[in-house]
């Protein structure tokens, strides 16, 4: 949990369907309603994103900038019960809640990750559903988009020491995979999708947890390339990302 933050604001509610809160930056937007977390509201100003993902995120133009929203979604076994519904367990503790948090945070310690604009719960009885609007980050493509094709034209080394920047700010990715990686065509590159990860002290079990899962991601989206050229573009992003770290960045 972070400490006080005087950017953030959070606005409550109440409508037919429960009730919740809105927890929003204050720099970016002042009067947030629950409608925003609808891409119904935005109409043709909204548009799915088709690549990684559960289905539950769109761009959306808004008054206030270039967003993305993104609703919480379950998979695997879970979905079958309850597809967007979750647990209550408090408002402090909910996806949206925490993730905007973690996000915020991470900023401050300088991982590069799209800004949190507002989050938003609304309580149903014992479940919760959730949603989160964040800074749409623009000309940039995933680490599994630019490794799909057999030439070598993926960021190998920029993604080492990218993932060697956010283990050095103490980020332990949940879900650090080759769709959570977006790169511009400078190379410069963000981290995104925070749901679930945490802030913690830098230890080897975590950080190898989190290069493990990368590795699994790259060989299912691998494309055309062969299990060979796999390991050794691995290889080369491994490489870049023990001498980011054994250098402190």
């Amino acid at each position: 949990m972070t400490g006080y933050d005087a950017a953030e604001g959070l606005t409550p509610f109440r409508d037919e369907s429960g009730y919740g809160s809105i927890l929003f930056d204050v720099t970016r937007v002042r009067q947030p309603t629950p409608v925003w977390f609808s891409p119904t509201h935005w109409g043709e100003h909204a548009r799915p994103v088709e690549s990684g993902g559960r289905g539950g995120a769109w761009y959306v133009d808004t008054p206030f900038g270039a967003m993305l929203l993104r609703r919480y979604l379950r998979g695997g076994l879970a979905s079958k019960l309850s597809r967007e519904r979750y647990w209550w367990h408090g408002g402090s503790r909910t996806r949206s809640f925490a993730e905007f948090r973690v996000t915020r945070e991470a900023a401050l310690k300088g991982v590069p990750v799209p800004r949190p604009i507002a989050a938003f719960y609304r309580r149903e009885g014992v479940f919760y559903t959730a949603a989160i609007l964040l800074e749409r980050l623009e000309n940039v493509r995933t680490l599994a988009d630019r490794s799909a094709v057999a030439s070598d034209g993926a960021p190998w080394e920029e993604a080492g020491r990218l993932i060697a920047r956010c283990h050095r700010a103490g980020l332990d990715h949940a879900d650090l995979n080759a769709h959570n990686l977006l790169f511009d065509p400078a190379g410069r590159g963000w981290v995104i999708d925070l749901d679930r990860a945490r802030l913690r002290i830098p230890e080897t079990r975590w950080r190898e947890s989190n290069l493990r899962r990368l590795e699994r991601s790259l060989r299912k989206v691998r494309g055309e390339r062969s299990l060979e050229e796999v390991a050794v573009h691995w290889k080369r992003l491994r490489g870049a990302y023990e001498q980011a770290w054994e250098r402190g960045y």
